[in-house]
């Protein structure tokens, strides 16, 4: 329910503050008073679009703030969005710059337009001129039949569109394999053809690093040998004996032996003789490494061919595959892994044709039950909407539900709705959108929300001139029938009609007036006492005649009785 209602310099508002009622509010005043401003601020708070041309003159912005109670269709989504509630009551704000930037507020977070939009409209809706145009779109016809269905409806709608969706995802991975088949067979013969070339090769985890050293080593045997040569006669001296020339292995066993000396001589030194005894003793075996070193360094022209030839084949993959054979070992394990993705396109094929086959019988038996439901639904608000039309001076007019079979199951159902209407007796049914008049679009809009509100209490519904092209009789049974939705909903009404506002629990009047080149409007809520004088003034201007009071009083008195 919308409690509060704030406006701040929109249009020709500068400062207003409505509290509409709990059930019937409506909200009167002379043409170009500002009526509109009032239903155009609550479609602020619903999301509706706004630019620059909305603020009130010489202001820097327009601000919309709503107070809304009756929360628990959003909770969940006000909880998400991290929004704050006043002793309850959640605060939706809107605000739109004189440049046209637009920003909303809800329970004090900021929210995009669109988040606004869905939120507030499980709260609230508005129907005006284009509501009714609306009316006339097949979409529409069937929103409003599924939304009289009832709760098991809704179960077996949700239930076919979870199963379309599905079925719409499956169909489309089917169709994607078979558009790229040929694209993957491409695919798959460069990825063999990758695999083949690494297969001939046959690289082993890093090789090429393992025979790189060992061609270097083949390249520089020459040097070695020179090196490892010198090395060797460091360490063991001259082949001939020559005493001037022992190596390091000659001088460490002099100085081992005496520092055996010492240590006999000295007890000290026993440390001394033993690391001199060690050092000996690894000098012998690093002689022997040099020695056995030396001796395996041949020349092998033959396999440095080898090795060559070998790297060459190497060098052939890494520019294909990788940087080194790791990677080109890597890319082939990928490989064979996508490769059997692609090759089992075929086996996927075959998956997905049973699975949508599967679907498609599932969609047809649910889409059976949804039909026989809407049946059922079509016959029952046809009938129940022919009781109000006919209330509202429309005795003899027929609305019917066309359920009209697709080609194909669409994303709703199996079948199209057309609403076919008929005013008079003997005249063929035929689409609403063709035969209805303004007049009578008000009003099938109206008994179709009298229907539909008693599953949907507690919404709040924004009617703008739906009392357009009517008048008399029919219009005191329009302002009856808003009266009746108003038991199960809030109903606020922007009318012309004194046969309408007389039935209202709330009356505001908008006022405007003029102060030089600045025109302003000013909202009031008429007090009990002078209801019967401002509805005289809607009915002909003659406020304080007494007929004048005398058919308000009637009117008033008409309504209490309803």
């Amino acid at each position: 329910m919308l409690v509060e209602l704030r406006i701040s310099n929109l249009g020709v508002i500068a400062d207003a503050t409505i509290e509409p009622s709990a059930h019937m509010t409506v909200v009167t005043g002379e043409t170009g008073a500002g009526k509109t401003m009032v239903v155009s601020g609550i479609g602020l708070l619903l999301g509706a679009r706004a630019d620059a041309g909305v603020v009130r003159h010489g202001a820097a912005k327009a601000v919309v703030e709503g107070r809304f109670t009756g929360l628990g269709v959003v909770n969940d989504a006000l909880d998400e969005l991290g929004a704050e509630l006043d002793a309850g009551e959640l605060l939706v704000a809107r605000q739109v710059s004189a440049q046209g930037r637009s920003r909303a507020f809800i329970g004090g977070a900021q929210a995009p337009i669109s988040r606004l939009a869905l939120l507030t409209g499980e709260l609230a809706t508005i129907h005006g001129q284009s509501e009714q145009l609306r009316l006339g779109n097949p979409e529409r016809q069937r929103e409003v039949l599924d939304r009289s269905g009832g709760p098991k409806h809704a179960a077996v709608l949700a239930r076919y569109t979870t199963v379309y969706r599905a079925r719409e995802e499956l169909r489309a991975e089917r169709d994607d394999l078979a558009r790229n088949a040929r694209e993957r067979a491409r695919q798959a013969d460069l990825l063999r053809f990758g695999l083949d070339e690494i297969e001939g090769v046959d690289p082993q985890p890093g090789e090429d690093a393992m025979l790189a050293a060992e061609a270097a080593r083949l390249q520089a045997v020459d040097d070695l040998r020179m090196l490892a040569a010198r090395a060797s006669h460091a360490l063991s001296g001259s082949d001939e004996g020559d005493l001037d020339d022992p190596g390091a292995i000659g001088l460490l066993g002099i100085a081992r032996q005496a520092m055996a000396e010492i240590a006999r001589l000295d007890d000290r030194a026993a440390d001394l003789a033993a690391a001199a005894s060690l050092l000996a003793g690894q000098a012998n075996e690093l002689a022997a490494d040099a020695a056995s070193y030396l001796n395996d360094l041949d020349a092998d022209p033959l396999r440095l061919e080898t090795i060559t030839g070998r790297r060459a084949e190497l060098a052939a993959l890494t520019r294909k595959y990788g940087a080194n054979i790791d990677e080109v070992l890597a890319w082939a394990a990928e490989a064979v892994v996508q490769l059997e993705r692609l090759t089992g396109g075929d086996q996927r094929l075959a998956e997905l044709e049973s699975q949508i086959t599967t679907m498609d019988a599932r969609l047809a038996s649910v889409g059976s039950e949804l039909t026989r439901l809407r049946e059922q639904a079509a016959d029952r608000l046809a009938a129940q909407v022919k009781v109000e039309l006919a209330a509202l001076a429309m005795p003899h007019a027929r609305l019917s539900f066309e359920l009209r079979p697709l080609a194909a199951p669409g994303p709703h159902g199996r079948e199209q709705v057309h609403l076919l209407f008929a005013a008079n007796p003997g005249t063929t049914l035929a689409p609403l959108a063709k035969v209805a008049s303004g007049g009578e679009l008000s009003r099938i809009r109206l008994a179709l929300e009298v229907v539909l509100a008693r599953a949907d209490p507690g919404h709040v519904f924004i009617f703008d001139e739906v009392d357009a092209g009517i008048g008399g009789a029919v219009a005191v049974e329009v302002g009856r029938r808003l009266a009746r939705l108003a038991e199960h909903s809030q109903v606020i009404v922007v009318t012309h009609l004194a046969q309408v506002a007389a039935f209202a629990s709330a009356h505001w009047v908008v006022s405007k007036s003029s102060h030089g080149e600045v025109t302003t409007s000013d909202v009031r809520l008429v007090e009990e006492g002078e209801r019967e004088m401002v509805l005289a003034q809607m009915m002909g201007g003659l406020a304080g005649s007494e007929s004048g009071l005398a058919h308000a009083r009637d009117l008033l008195d008409l309504a209490q009785r309803r």
